[in-house]
């Protein structure tokens, strides 16, 4: 495991517990809005913190931590991340994956063991964009393939859509609908300006709440229920 940041406590990253996040190195997309870019850029890396340090962290904050939520970067590129799963699990910790959903092997693996009490994925675009937004050279079909698991499986779960003018359009989120189509959340999030892997998006403003709840009309003829991160 990579873990380049810890982030002690968290009363919004874990649904209903208090956890702290850890932020794993590394991702297979480019996503020009992504806010973590020292986690996604290798020219931008932070340092690695040292294992014994999150497991002594760990384990002090046992009884008064309900869970962790595993973040990135893209855990799933984590060659250790079942092993570690596995060994905050024996100290009491639930555990929350966030995922891009591009490995979906990794992830019906962790399904099988046992070791996920929730994931937030991402859907990030309908298929045929992620090469052109994300620089992905994968087959996208894999993000579909995740879906279906998660769909398939006794894990809680959520799908996130981050949402950017320019990039994402009402036919986009027809798509991404059909896409989850039966799933019981999703959260629409509006792209927020701070620090992005393109720097020339830091200028770009987020859609309206009137486009916002455009897009979340168009989703809720699919998903059960649709929520809005402004």
């Amino acid at each position: 495991m990579r873990i380049s940041g810890l982030q002690k406590l968290s009363l919004l990253d874990y649904p209903g517990h208090l956890s702290c996040t850890v932020f794993t190195l590394g991702c297979n997309f480019r996503c020009p809005y992504c806010h973590n870019p020292e986690l996604v850029d290798p020219e931008q890396f932070r340092e690695v913190l040292s294992l014994d340090f999150v497991w002594d962290f760990l384990e002090d904050r046992k009884g008064f931590l309900d869970g962790i939520c595993i973040t990135g970067g893209e855990p799933t590129l984590q060659e250790n991340l079942a092993a570690f799963i596995a060994r905050s699990r024996s100290m009491g910790y639930k555990t929350k994956l966030d995922t891009n959903g591009s490995r979906p092997e990794v992830i019906k693996d962790l399904i099988d063991k046992g070791l996920l009490d929730y994931v937030a994925m991402d859907v990030k675009a309908p298929p045929e964009k992620y090469g052109e937004i994300l620089c992905f050279s994968g087959d996208p079909s894999c993000i579909e393939e995740s879906i279906g698991l998660l769909e398939s499986s006794s894990v809680a779960h959520e799908f996130r859509t981050t949402v950017v003018p320019g990039i994402h359009h009402g036919e986009d989120l027809e798509k991404i609908g059909m896409m989850v189509e039966g799933s019981d959340l999703l959260f629409l999030q509006n792209f927020r300006p701070s620090k992005q892997l393109d720097p020339g998006m830091e200028q770009l403003k987020g859609f309206s709440k009137g486009i916002l709840q455009e897009f979340r009309q168009i989703l809720e003829k699919y998903v059960n229920k649709v929520e809005i991160r402004n």
